[in-house]
């Protein structure tokens, strides 16, 4: 079956993208297609997947397949990134997340003087920011309503400082991030040593080159385009939190008990461990604790945990439910026998570990580009990875982790992304402008990504 297989494998993934580039359902269609594929690869007779506890019946499997993917994501990963959105939720309705901006963004103060430089420097602060507040359409449109009219008051104009404000997304990163909690999962390491000691180190060099890269794209064509621009229009400043400064502090708690209570601590004898989904509801509940105190309430104080509760159910609807169908694309694809394809294909042309990284990194790239989505392209093709690499003989991590930040570079310069969508409506600006002034940053990281990373392996 072998060709004939990967070549089907490889039309199915041509139709889902031309399908969600169609705006479809993206749970639908991967989930159609991965029982598609796990059906057609029955009847070629492959016998590459089937569920943990067989029915018996071929039929009934595929219903036992979806039903355990079920079962392992909203026990595991599920739960965990479900947690990770309702706490996010929750602070956001506090305002500690403005807080924790308003805080962050204080140091601009001092490049007032110099519009490019501080609307670069939005970029390796929020970008940190990021880290605690792992929503991209959260954080962007905080910092639409708290940075951008300072940006616009120094002189920036609209399309510089929504380009940097959008940029500020585009390495998802950090424990709280559902790219890097499904990476983790896949590849079966704890998300706060994934962060620390894969994601860190790669990312240092890339936020340096994306500031580098966006001054100079930003200044250049702000020269080119003053003659047919209106002068930067001046705002009022939004004045953005009227919660109490120390809550700035809680959307970062759950990252300083991740790191504190892990094995990169060595401060507690014996050693005293947390997972992500705890250290989220500790953290929720000290959050609440602070609300009591700050409202004398206690009815409107437990009240709020609805917002919890709501956050909840929206990543589970749109979230974990793209993990799981996406978990049976990923199986089919492998039951069509993609990834020997691919082997296939590599060994005849010479490509080695490092250039089928370089091939699924860039493919994810332009996947995230096309869908406007990073979840649907990476968590699609993240699971391939551990067959992949154990066939070369790599770590797990060297391959996925390209795949996991070229995932949310590509949204960056997707015009359908829904966060550039938002963006460009704040900022009276089309969201293909803003793609113009990403895509040469974006495509630079890639490239200094591909060539920094690969070159070690």
């Amino acid at each position: 079956m072998g060709s004939l297989s990967a070549i089907f494998a490889l039309l199915f993934i041509v139709l889902v993208a031309w399908m969600l580039l169609k705006d479809y359902h993206p749970q639908a269609v991967l989930l159609v297609a991965g029982l598609s594929m796990l059906v057609l690869a029955h009847l070629l007779g492959s016998t590459a997947s089937g569920p943990k506890s067989p029915t018996g019946s071929f039929v009934f499997d595929l219903f036992q397949l979806l039903k355990e993917s079920f079962s392992h994501t909203n026990m595991g990963v599920g739960l965990m990134i479900m947690a990770i959105g309702g706490f996010v939720s929750y602070i956001d309705h506090i305002g500690a997340s403005n807080a924790l901006v308003d805080f962050a963004m204080k140091p601009l103060g001092l490049l007032k003087n110099y519009p490019q430089l501080t609307a670069v420097a939005v970029i390796p602060i929020s970008q940190v920011l990021f880290v605690a507040i792992p929503s991209a359409a959260g954080l962007c449109l905080l910092l639409m309503a708290s940075i951008f009219p300072i940006l616009l008051n120094l002189g920036v104009s609209r399309i510089s400082a929504v380009s940097v404000i959008t940029a500020s997304t585009a390495i998802g990163l950090g424990p709280a991030s559902a790219m890097s909690v499904r990476a983790s999962e896949v590849i079966q390491m704890p998300a706060v040593e994934y962060f620390v000691h894969e994601q860190i180190p790669l990312l240092i060099p890339l936020t340096i080159v994306m500031t580098i890269t966006y001054y100079f794209v930003n200044r250049y064509f702000d020269k080119k385009n003053a003659p047919n621009t209106i002068a930067a229009e001046r705002m009022e400043d939004s004045g953005i939190s009227t919660a109490p400064k120390l809550y700035a502090f809680i959307p970062v708690l759950p990252i300083v008990l991740l790191i504190l209570f892990s094995d990169l601590s060595k401060l507690f004898d014996p050693p005293i461990k947390l997972d992500t989904t705890t250290a989220m509801l500790i953290s929720l509940f000290a959050a609440l604790v602070f609300e009591w105190i700050r409202k004398r309430n206690l009815k409107v104080v437990l009240g709020s945990l609805t917002v919890f509760w709501n956050g909840m159910g929206n990543i589970f609807k749109s979230v974990v439910t793209l993990i799981i169908a996406a978990d049976l694309f990923s199986q089919g694809l492998i039951a069509l026998g993609l990834i020997d394809g691919l082997l296939a294909i590599s060994n005849n042309i010479g490509l080695n570990a490092v250039g089928i990284g370089i091939v699924m990194t860039i493919m994810i790239f332009l996947a995230a580009m096309l869908m406007g989505s990073g979840n649907a392209a990476f968590f699609a093709f993240g699971p391939l990875i551990p067959n992949i690499a154990a066939k070369f003989g790599v770590k797990s991590a060297s391959l996925i982790l390209p795949m996991n930040f070229a995932a949310s570079m590509g949204r960056t310069v997707s015009p359908v992304a829904g966060v550039l969508i938002a963006a460009a409506e704040i900022a009276k600006v089309t969201a293909l402008q803003i793609v113009r002034r990403n895509l040469i940053p974006m495509i630079t990281a890639l490239v200094v990504m591909l060539i920094y990373h690969f070159i070690q392996l």
